[in-house]
């Protein structure tokens, strides 16, 4: 990026430590921890929320603290988990872009209509990766914070530390954390700064951003329930199915972990279903492999990453799958057990939902079938005595809050 400098725009701003080095380095040491129901231990602040002179403090790494006159009205958002965070936080009109707007709005939206109340307005929002995150954009979007990990814009053409650092100065700060959705390795130059977050944790933090700590909080006893029921129910593991979580095209199947540490994992893992591919290490977020290794493998499910996603056509899959002289003999499709999966990039309410969908695909006799979907349906209506959260407490929080 050029050398040119802007001046301030922003009615909110950076107080306190660090506003022209808001996205650098805070002294830290790297969290763990396997499951979303663990808590992280993190030496870059707990969150605080509201202060005595009516400001609003937040702090998660590797930005560290960041401070605010007001909640935010406008937000740069790429990954659609923040835009559910804002959704669920009942501050989704804030959100002014996100990746792939049709395809992110549509299945959040698709999620939300059993919320009553609960809606997304997506049509008029810019991608932000359209055309690559740019300088210019920022400044011409013009936001109060930017919900992207400052240690991730690095590793796109043309972006710096001190490219990152002069948005945050002269226009608004990051607040985000990409490197805990796979527990990977973030840029170096962030690396001492880094800490690693389960999705709730994430979640409480943004909401602090918000001052919105009580209304996380009661979201949160809605997880905590769904976590205890399914639980208190799993059978034992040599009882659970095998599973692979990928996506198909083209005789390819572009493979997942399922129970890995991560927030990428945050609706797998809670199952603890035996990942056929769990001992598979690839360099990338993700591996392929042929049919060969499916057949192997011979998963009694296949979850479809993103194929509830309005992008992904499921019959077409199924139908290639059963079509196909190798793909029509795995268990998984002679059974009818290739499955839509949800995605990836889920904030709370995606992760309640698809938490829900995943235990009834995999465990059908203990926490009831999962319905027929069509492509393009919204999530099935559940029968009440089957559902397992309340969805009439999560509107009612979202809508009104805690």
């Amino acid at each position: 990026m050029g050398e040119q400098r802007r001046p301030f725009t922003r009615r909110q701003y950076l107080k306190g430590a660090g506003a022209a080095t808001a996205a650098g380095l805070l002294a830290g040491c790297t969290g763990s921890g396997d499951s979303d129901s663990d808590a992280t231990t993190t030496s870059a602040g707990t969150t605080s929320g509201t202060t005595a002179d009516s400001s609003l403090t937040a702090s998660m790494a590797p930005v560290g603290e960041i401070t605010l006159d007001e909640p935010p009205e406008d937000v740069f958002v790429v990954f659609p988990q923040y835009a559910d965070m804002a959704v669920a936080l009942g501050h989704g009109d804030a959100v002014n872009s996100i990746y792939v707007p049709e395809m992110s709005g549509t299945t959040m939206n698709h999620y939300y209509e059993r919320l009553d109340g609960v809606s997304f307005d997506w049509e008029d929002l810019p991608d932000p990766y359209g055309d690559g995150i740019s300088e210019e954009q920022l400044y011409s979007l013009d936001s109060d914070v930017h919900f992207l990990d400052p240690a991730y814009l690095v590793t796109q053409d043309n972006w710096s530390v001190g490219d990152a650092d002069d948005i945050a100065a002269n226009v608004g700060p990051w607040f985000g954390n990409f490197y805990s959705g796979t527990r990977d390795q973030p840029p170096e130059q962030y690396r001492d700064a880094y800490e690693y977050y389960t999705l709730w944790e994430v979640f409480g933090r943004v909401a602090d951003v918000f001052g919105e700590r009580e209304r996380a909080e009661a979201l949160r006893g809605v997880y905590d329930d769904l976590l205890a029921t399914i639980e208190a129910d799993l059978p034992p593991r040599d009882e659970r199915p095998t599973v692979a979580r990928a996506t198909y095209s083209q005789g390819t199947f572009y493979t997942y972990h399922l129970n890995k540490p991560g927030y990428w994992y945050a609706d797998t893992r809670p199952l603890g279903a035996n990942d056929v591919f769990a001992d598979r290490e690839w360099s990338n977020f993700w591996g392929s492999v042929g049919y060969e290794a499916m057949l192997e493998a011979d998963p009694d499910v296949i979850l479809n990453l993103w194929g509830a996603t309005p992008r992904y056509d499921m019959a077409s899959v199924r139908e290639s799958l059963r079509n196909s002289e190798a793909g029509g003999t795995l268990s998984a499709v002679e059974n009818d057990r290739v499955y839509a999966s949800g995605m990836r990039y889920q904030g709370p309410l995606m992760n309640l939902f698809q938490i829900e969908m995943t235990a009834k695909q995999l465990y059908p006799d203990v926490f009831g079938e999962w319905p027929d979907y069509e492509d393009g349906d919204h999530y099935p209506e559940i029968p009440e005595d089957e559902r397992l959260f309340d969805r009439e407490r999560v509107a009612s929080i979202v809508t009104d809050g805690a």
